[in-house]
């Protein structure tokens, strides 16, 4: 049971529905809260899906299916986040409409890259190994299953409090977008020298 928290912990971290509130406020504000959790449950049983196949398969899919390197992966994953990082420094939390855009695949759009990136990626890769694939399953859907809780709770409470207090909603929402760019832009950062360093370890 350490175990199962343990890894579910990791991964609920990395989900971090705390962040990934913000990354979907034009959501959050357009969408009734029944077309919302319609579309985040949509995108988040696609994240699933992935996930437990890297569970499963581990290294092999980098290594005999994609046949590239996982420090590639790494690289290319620390491009994306950190040019989602660098337009929300400079344009606000609307920036993201731009990189996912306003399609009607909005499920997909919250799979990738708002949900699957490198990070949980490479904890779905741990818990793997870590665990049988049936319990490492299990551990990925408890974490994605309470990360989906706290976004639609999150989303309950902002439109619960938006008509009383629009204009410090909107202003919360602002500051908190640009201090999770930092954030962001620091483990984009990283990602991209973890990747170089993997390598550089090579030759």
């Amino acid at each position: 049971m350490t175990d199962f928290i343990r890894s579910a912990t990791l991964m609920l971290v990395l989900l971090n529905p705390f962040l990934v509130i913000i990354y979907l406020v034009d959501m959050v504000e357009k969408l009734d809260r029944k077309r919302f959790a319609q579309v985040l449950v949509r995108g988040s049983l696609i994240a699933t899906v992935v996930f437990c196949c890297f569970a499963i398969l581990g290294d092999m899919i980098f290594s005999s299916i994609i046949q590239a390197q996982f420090a590639s992966f790494q690289i290319f994953g620390g491009v994306i986040f950190l040019i989602i990082g660098l337009q929300f420094v400079f344009n606000g939390p609307q920036a993201i409409v731009a990189l996912r855009g306003e399609s009607a695949g909005l499920a997909g759009a919250i799979a990738m890259p708002v949900l699957i990136g490198p990070g949980t990626i490479s904890a779905s890769v741990v818990i793997g190994k870590r665990h049988e694939a049936l319990y490492a399953c299990a551990t990925i859907i408890a974490a994605v299953f309470i990360s989906v809780v706290i976004m639609l709770a999150l989303k309950a409470a902002h439109d619960f409090v938006r008509p009383r207090n629009e204009p410090v909603i909107r202003r919360y929402i602002e500051i908190a977008g640009r201090i999770t760019a930092l954030y962001v832009g620091t483990i984009a950062v990283e990602m991209i020298m973890q990747g170089l360093r993997t390598w550089a370890g090579k030759f």
